[in-house]
């Protein structure tokens, strides 16, 4: 294919309105270049990925008593995600390298001169995006919430040794010598409500229980609000209560503890998150957060299909003789600044400044404007 367009001088040989067949072949040959650009980046990225992550946390399977196999164990249920994570910047580089290793073989100025428009170039690349946008929809909805979940059973509970229920909502956390049990955690706002604290003896008897209807964490610790605590009398063996409107407390938990037990919208498909969501909301919590989310599920696997005309826009036309490292600069920058822009949007939406459907689909709308616009110059 390669050889045979460059070496062409005969332009009708390669005109759109009357050569199917050419068209089928090219169609063909850029799908299978770029599903082979695109297993190569997704190996190397996986494997730097997988590298980085093991060397970061095998101290702590180390220190937590369990072997490397557990660790290697561990990053399989990983897998899954970080494919997902990564497959947009697959795509991209995929689209970039294709057509740039095109373009330095002269095969888009071939097959230019033979009449075809850049829109014909768009026919399997738009393919390929669906494709893979389903395939990232499919991966985040079946496979990801399965894996990562126990990925974080094994981490919170073998590793960090954390005993506690997971969710937002109905959370008990277990230490050495306490019990707590918190009705809803805001990670955003880091509160908590309707909180109740058992302290225990050596003996593991009662001693101390501290009920409050809220509590936010403030310089280092907890300051509740609207307080009954009940103090075991050594003497007596009687509790004495005693009220506050606020009060400090040394817990044995820490907003990040929290955060661990929170059940994460990439734990759950779409059905369980709308469900968490209706319950969340049906007894008066904010779920905000995970709206957006929800939202983020649809939002995520449609960038595929715009960075990947986005990767085409950049590179159809004939930059100069060092366009291919340009390019894949080109592609790294646009798709650093796509994460900054869905980052930014969905943090304006976990904070409710920003509708969550708004949010998710801000940096989608903006990239795929400037893939329209891209592409209309490349023309």
């Amino acid at each position: 294919m390669r050889y045979a367009l460059c070496a062409t001088h005969k332009p009708s040989a390669f005109r759109i309105p009357n050569s199917n067949t050419a068209m089928s072949i090219l169609d063909r040959y850029l799908i299978k270049e770029i599903l082979k650009h695109f297993g190569f980046v997704l190996i190397a990225v996986t494997c730097i990925y997988l590298v980085v992550d093991f060397f970061e946390n095998v101290d702590k399977f180390l220190e937590a008593g369990l072997t490397v196999f557990r660790m290697i164990q561990f990053l399989e249920l990983k897998l899954p995600l970080i494919v997902a994570q990564i497959t947009p910047v697959g795509i991209l580089l995929a689209v970039l390298i294709t057509f740039s290793l095109m373009n330095k073989n002269n095969e888009i100025i071939a097959l230019k001169s033979g009449g075809m428009s850049i829109y014909y170039f768009t026919r399997p690349i738009f393919a390929v995006g669906l494709l893979f946008t389903i395939l990232l929809f499919l991966l985040s909805e079946i496979v990801v919430p399965a894996t990562i979940s126990k990925a974080n059973d094994i981490y919170r509970i073998e590793v960090k040794k954390h005993t506690q229920t997971k969710g937002q909502k109905d959370i008990w956390f277990k230490t050495h010598r306490s019990i707590a049990f918190i009705s809803f955690f805001n990670p955003r706002a880091k509160t908590i409500s309707g909180v109740t604290l058992n302290y225990f003896d050596r003996q593991f008897k009662l001693e101390r229980r501290v009920d409050a209807a809220e509590g936010i964490f403030r310089n280092g610790q907890w300051v509740f609000k609207d307080i009954m605590e009940q103090k075991l009398d050594k003497q007596t063996g009687s509790y004495e209560i005693r009220f506050y409107e606020q009060k400090p407390e040394t817990t044995g938990f820490l907003p990040e503890d929290l955060q661990r037990a929170v059940k994460k919208s990439e734990e759950m498909n779409f059905r369980e998150l709308l469900n968490y969501i209706r319950e969340i909301e049906s007894e008066g919590y904010d779920a905000t957060p995970y709206r957006v989310d929800l939202q983020g599920k649809y939002a995520v696997p449609v960038a595929c299909l715009i960075v990947s005309l986005i990767g085409t826009g950049i590179t159809i036309r004939k930059i100069s003789k060092h366009g291919f490292t340009i390019n894949i600069a080109l592609g790294i920058v646009v798709i650093f600044l796509y994460w900054i822009i869905h980052s930014f949007c969905m943090s304006l939406g976990y904070g409710g400044m920003l509708p969550p459907i708004i949010a998710a689909w801000m940096s989608n709308f903006i990239f795929a404007c400037f893939a329209i616009i891209n592409l209309l110059n490349a023309e």
